[in-house]
């Protein structure tokens, strides 16, 4: 997602820079196209605006990281990560402390391509700032000027399309294991045609992506919690994802997964 972030906005015409210090051979596959630099330092040093995109569980020590790279100069903030509002409001302190400004932000949808259209939401008094970068593929939707707010929208909607993703996941296994795979397949097929012939790669995408998401449902739970709503219901979906994190499925990275179109041998992967 963060590199195909930073590549939408330079080719909006921005001058994007990133580092793959410590990173994975795939991380530093996935950044073509970006400029690298030797380290977080110098991307900080360098930037005018300093975005973090990583899983849930990370945000607070890669704002660290950041916070504690700064200098004398006083770069703006943007945090993209798929965190509760509360989490978010600490972040935001965090920043806040060093003398530096932070817009709360997040993504819906999948990462930007030329001609896509994925949505991201930004709160905060500078949010105008991040939604004037011009990227290709990327809508950019002021939400407000509070802080936390870009982060509940994110909180909503991911839990009905990752909850919505786990349910698929649990009931299917359930068929196949039970013998009942078809006949279930044909009954969901006379309301949902389009989802049950996706069905495969979405369980298998997911489940590649399954142990960033287990944070994030605990996100989710925590910001429903917050508001008067039930937690136990993504605590529950946390508990999924932390199942599917642990099968044989979960070692493809996202791209070969997207690949894996057979439910069947999906589900047999899943398999205990």
């Amino acid at each position: 997602m963060g590199s195909a972030l930073g590549r939408a906005w330079a080719a909006g015409g921005a001058r994007v820079v990133t580092t793959v210090a410590g990173r994975s051979p795939r991380t530093r596959d996935l950044a073509h196209g970006l400029e690298l630099l030797p380290s977080l330092a110098d991307v900080v040093a360098y930037a005018d605006v300093v975005v973090s995109v990583c899983p849930p569980a990370a945000a607070a020590e890669v704002m660290d990281d950041v916070v504690g790279a700064t200098g004398s100069d006083r770069p703006l903030l943007v945090d993209l990560n798929a965190v509760s509002p509360t989490t978010m409001t600490g972040l935001e302190q965090r920043a806040r402390s060093a003398g530096l400004d932070l817009v709360d932000g997040s993504i819906s949808g999948g990462p930007p391509r030329p001609g896509g259209d994925t949505i991201v939401y930004l709160s905060g008094t500078r949010a105008r700032e991040v939604a004037d970068l011009a990227g290709d593929g990327i809508r950019a939707t002021v939400v407000g000027d509070e802080v936390g707010r870009a982060s509940a929208v994110k909180m909503c909607t991911a839990s009905v399309y990752k909850g919505t993703t786990a349910v698929w996941a649990q009931a299917l296994q359930t068929a196949y294991a039970l013998g009942v795979l078809d006949v279930v397949l044909a009954d969901l097929a006379e309301e949902h045609p389009d989802q049950v012939a996706a069905a495969g790669r979405r369980i298998a995408v997911a489940t590649s992506k399954a142990d960033r998401f287990v944070g994030e449902m605990d996100q989710i739970a925590a910001t429903q919690g917050a508001a008067g709503a039930s937690p136990e219901l993504f605590a529950g979906m946390a508990a999924v994802y932390a199942r599917l994190a642990a099968t044989d499925l979960a070692a493809f990275p996202p791209e070969q997964a997207a690949d894996l179109a057979d439910l069947a041998d999906v589900l047999r992967r899943l398999s205990p």
